[in-house]
């Protein structure tokens, strides 16, 4: 069956770029509805659905800003993209914080249009499919690598769902020993142990009717495998040290940066476990292979440091952002949140500049990889040539390299042993 065309709503004021605008997106292969001026468009918002909005900000009969607002209070899951030759660090941070996709200076490129639209509906049609999805599943699996963001993910789903209202609890499976994994998960009664002077609930529980996290799953030991599995198959809990089981109702994600079905191959994960955590996976890839979510996850981290830090930094200069987006992110997302906060803490002014990346991004912009056949390199061969670069700068000395990169030891290593590189034993 041949798939429905996305259908975009464009508000501008001055017809020859109107007529460009719906030329480039109809050419692309979308259904297109254009308007001149903001009131029009808002009237069509309440009769109409869109999958994307892209509007002008500044025009006679209402602006973009309130295209804008009234777009995300009558159609939630749309996007909107600001095109403006108006642009400032003002306006463009107010856009972004009232829930903007993007925002586009003029004069700008098609290229640029494109695939910023393209980025943008696939970012609604992930959120919709979301939305199906989480509603009917009781258990998800996110498979990628670290620093990936599973525990965004994981997040976003708690938090699209009809659970959202109670509790998300994260648990990392890799950090405890068993008998503490049992305490913290399942709780213990009075007296269950020594020093268990009052009864506690575990994790599970906490979580009643909302979502327990269980973070790389594929270090969870075999016996306490056997526990959970029953915990989903039985919907009740056994505190430790406890007789009755105590009734739950949780949805669980659970996420690894492990190969869960060679690790059932060779004994290492129950198959039992495995089929009932993987109704639903979702495999994440690494943030070198989605440029096109670095200035999301980048002013995401921006707000987020600036509430933390208690700190004011109000947007990311033109050229940083094309930094972020140039560098391949070994380190992935907990990479780029760890550059952030950094820059965060370095600014000097009112938005972050090239001087506040770290030197091995900021020199992107005289550092080039190609091939000695002169063709485009692919992304694989700009992170095995950067490790190369990084390792070089930093003599060879593996565990500096690691920290340099904002990753940890045993990342670099998988990478150098991917690439075949050299001996990765001393990492």
């Amino acid at each position: 069956m041949e798939k429905k065309k996305e259908v975009i709503l464009v508000v501008e004021d001055e017809d020859i770029a109107r007529k460009n605008l719906e030329h480039i997106l109809v050419k692309t292969g979308y259904d297109v509805v254009s308007v001149a001026d903001g009131s029009k468009a808002i009237d069509l918002l309440h009769s109409k659905s869109f999958d994307l909005v892209v509007t002008d900000l500044k025009m006679e009969k209402g602006d973009g800003m309130q295209v804008l607002k009234k777009t995300k209070e009558l159609q939630p899951y749309t996007e909107v993209i600001m095109i403006t030759g108006y642009a400032t660090i003002e306006t463009s941070v107010q856009a972004m914080y009232a829930g903007a996709y993007y925002y586009i200076a003029k004069p700008y490129k098609i290229g640029e249009v494109r695939q910023i639209t393209k980025e943008a509906l696939l970012k609604r049609q992930l959120r919709l499919e979301n939305i199906k999805l989480k509603e009917t599943l009781k258990n998800v699996l996110i498979l990628g690598e670290s620093g990936t963001g599973k525990e965004l993910v994981a997040r976003s789903i708690h938090q699209l769902s009809s659970r959202s209202e109670k509790e998300f609890v994260a648990f990392n499976c890799g950090s405890f020993t068993e008998e503490l994994m049992a305490n913290e998960l399942f709780g213990h009664e009075k007296d269950a142990f020594t020093g268990a002077t009052k009864a506690k609930a575990g994790l599970i529980k906490v979580a009643g009717g909302g979502t327990v996290f269980l973070d790389e799953i594929g270090d969870m030991p075999l016996s306490m495998q056997v526990k959970l599995l029953r915990v989903i198959q039985e919907k009740e809990v056994l505190p430790v040290g406890g007789e009755t089981s105590v009734p739950v109702d949780v949805r669980f994600i659970a996420a690894t940066h492990r190969d869960l079905k060679e690790d059932v191959d060779h004994g290492n994960f129950r198959q039992d476990l495995f089929y009932r955590l993987n109704v639903i996976t979702i495999k994440l890839p690494s943030l070198t292979h989605r440029h096109g979510d670095i200035p999301l996850l980048a002013h995401h981290f921006l707000s987020q440091k600036n509430k933390t830090m208690n700190t004011d930094v109000q947007n990311i200069q033109k050229e940083s952002m094309e930094l972020l987006r140039q560098y391949s992110w070994p380190g992935n997302i907990r990479e780029l949140e760890n550059v952030i906060e950094r820059a965060v803490a370095l600014a000097k002014g009112p938005e972050i500049t090239v001087d506040e990346l770290p030197e091995y991004i900021s020199n992107l912009s005289v550092e080039t990889y190609r091939r000695m056949d002169s063709e485009i390199p692919t992304l694989e061969d700009q992170e095995k040539n950067y490790i190369k670069w990084v390792l070089d700068k930093c003599e060879g000395n593996k565990t500096k390299a690691a920290k340099t990169m904002g990753i940890d030891r045993v990342s670099l290593w998988r990478k150098v042993k991917r690439f075949g590189m050299n001996d990765a034993s001393n990492v």
